[in-house]
Formats: structure tokens, sequence, C-alpha cells
């Protein structure tokens, strides 16, 4: 049964966390039956802002969220959580008007479980696309060579990735990129030529190897991305696929990772996410935008 709220719900205090309250992220995650994926919290809390609620019996937080901030043109809201014992009494609600405020005139985006999502509407966000989340082991294709060329990525690479992803997300990513080469087990380039075409990486989380982000050119190129990935893990992989890439949902379905739970994409201040979903299938998490 929820427990009962000392004050008003006007009354909460929402602060900003910092590092030293990854644990507590944590287990407020694993309170709500997520992971509690230390590593992704560590990244978030680092690259983003979180805002927090501490629990009025002084045990852990009553509720989190994170703002991860793209210039003046984006900021991306996740992983809200309110703890199972202050759920149901307006606490993510009030949360969220303190995000949204805080935020300014800068344009919002989140991705909202179907639990999520009347909450989201209410506050103003408006669906604007949809995420299909992929998981399993990986089969390995029938041994035909790669579309393009596909390699590891090395310390050179980073500021071509930077520039192709700004290309395709609409934002600068460099402050959320320098971490992913101590984030990511595994980081793939694709190239044409000398030229850059596409990127991926996996890192770890709950026993799987999570892909994100995934940017290509085409479908063929993050096929070769996401097939070089695989042979460098014997875990199961999990990725969050944009909806409208059917093409690449078939292709994992054919390669063992079948179809899970689905997303919606939200934006609160302007009409869609920024950027080329076109070449942009997958972000490095749904966290994050």
């Amino acid at each position: 049964m929820p427990s009962s709220l000392p004050h008003p719900i006007t009354e909460l205090h929402v602060r900003r966390l910092t590092p030293g309250d990854l644990v507590a992220c944590a287990d407020l995650s694993e309170d709500r039956g997520w992971p509690r994926d230390e590593h992704r919290w560590g990244l978030l809390l680092a690259a983003g802002t979180g805002y927090g609620v501490d629990a009025p019996d002084g045990k852990g937080l009553m509720a989190g969220c994170v703002v991860t901030s793209y210039g003046t043109g984006l900021a991306a809201i996740g992983m809200v959580l309110v703890a199972e014992r202050y759920a149901r009494q307006g606490i993510a609600r009030q949360l969220m008007h303190h995000v949204i405020a805080e935020s300014g005139d800068i344009p919002l985006s989140l991705y909202a479980t179907a639990a999520g999502q009347p909450l989201y509407e209410q506050l103003g966000f408006s669906v604007v696309g949809h995420s299909q989340r992929v998981a399993g082991f990986f089969r390995p294709t029938d041994g035909r060579p790669p579309a393009v060329t596909v390699r590891p990525a090395t310390a050179e690479d980073l500021r071509a990735m930077v520039l192709l992803d700004a290309d395709v997300f609409g934002a600068d990513r460099t402050h959320v990129l320098a971490r992913l080469p101590a984030y990511a087990d595994h980081i793939r380039v694709a190239e044409d030529g000398e030229r850059l075409i596409g990127y991926a990486a996996v890192w770890p989380s709950d026993r799987t190897h999570a892909i994100g982000p995934l940017v290509a050119r085409d479908t063929a190129t993050a096929e070769a991305l996401v097939a070089s990935l695989a042979e460098a893990t014997d875990l199961p992989l999990r990725a969050d696929i944009d909806a409208r890439h059917t093409e690449l949902l078939d292709w994992f379905e054919e390669h063992g990772l079948r179809p899970g739970s689905t997303t919606a994409v939200m934006t609160h201040g302007a009409a869609d996410v920024p950027g080329d979903w076109t070449r942009r299938y997958a972000p490095l998490t749904v966290a994050m935008g």
C-alpha cells in the first residue's frame, strides 16, 4: 500500500542529484522492477542533470529523473521513477512540472511507456513516433561479406563520429560521445572509402549487451555494424529501434532478436525531434533521447 506523505504535494522539495546519489538512483530503479544499471546511471549523472526528491523517512529517493541537454535546441528527459511506496500520489506530475519549468523554452523529448504516456499528454507532450525494442541471441549471417567496411573505432575517429552524429541527431552531443569509449564495451565505425558513414556501440546492461547509438547511412550499413558488434560478444543483444525502420526490424527477427515492448517518442515545445530519422536507427539509451 502506498505511504501517505507527511506534507501536501506542493511542499515537496526537488533537488539536483550528484554522482553521490548513484546508488540511491539504482535502488530506485530496482524498487520499480527495473535493472539497477549503475553503469548507465553513472553516465546519466555525469552527462546530464539529475533531479530527485528525498524520501521523508530518510530511506533513499522518493522520486528521480535525469535531463540531458543538447544546447538550446533539445533536452531529453529519462528515468522518471517514483518509489512504489509513494506511487499514485501525484509526485511524478510535480517532478515533471519542475523539470519543464527549469527547461524554460528549450524543447523537450522523452520515450514514454504505455503507463506514463497519459501523464505526459496531460502535461502537453505529443506523440511524434515510436520505438520498438528487440532482444535475443544474434544468429550469425550466412557468410556474405558486409556491404561496407566495418572496423573497431579508434581515438582518431571521435571527431568524425561527432560531426556525423551532429548532422544526424540535429544537435551537438560531444559531451555524450566523448564519454562513449569509457562507457561502451565495443564501438564500431563503417566507412565508404575514407568517409565515415556510420557508427554503433554496445554497452553492458543486466546481463545483456545493449546496442546504441546506431547511426548509419542506410539499412545495409546498420546491419553490417550490428553484425560486427554481435561477433564481439557472447551475450544476448538488446536494441530500441525507431519503428519506421521496418526493414531493419525484419532483419533483426530473421537473426534471432524478437520484438518486445513499444515506447512512444514524445516532444514538448517542438513538432518533432530534430535531425534525420532516416539515418538514426537507435539512441544510445532511451533515457538520453
